[in-house]
């Protein structure tokens, strides 16, 4: 299938690329089918709205920088999505990479949980106080937290 990117313009995209956020994310609600796409330096990835050329997100795995990371998600919110076990469980926090020198952050507080059978997902926003909007990605490597 054909997709506008932001990053790539016009791009051929396999269909296994697809997933469905029947809720949307959070300011973002309309817009529900999405695509996830390689970045060009890794470990990042784009997940692009089909819906919107200009609905694009930064994505990583939280788990590269945070091994510490934990996840406290109330199962009838997995259910939803199909989730009956972790390890069907795709986890992605979404990057903010702000200009004039500002550090690239994740957001740990509102994960992308996926589905990688069913390809569909929701964000969820977790109550542990040790996950914020803003973790400096490359601070937290440098002190070894991963």
């Amino acid at each position: 299938m054909k997709v506008a990117t932001k990053a790539f313009g016009l791009i051929d995209v396999d269909e296994r690329q697809k997933i469905q956020m029947p809720k949307g994310l959070f300011g973002f609600e309309s817009f529900r089918e999405y695509v996830i796409l390689d970045a060009e330096k890794q470990p990042f990835y784009w997940l692009q709205s089909t819906e919107a050329q200009q609905i694009a997100f930064i994505l990583i795995n939280p788990f590269l920088f945070r091994s510490d990371y934990e996840l406290d998600i109330n199962d009838s919110v997995l259910a939803e999505i199909g989730i009956t076990k972790p390890e069907n469980a795709l986890i992605f926090c979404v990057v903010t990479i702000p200009g004039g020198g500002e550090p690239m952050t994740a957001n740990l507080q509102g994960p992308l949980v996926i589905n990688r059978e069913t390809r569909t997902g929701c964000q969820v926003i977790l109550s542990d106080q040790r996950w914020k909007t803003k973790h400096d990605i490359i601070a937290e490597l440098a002190a070894g937290k991963n």
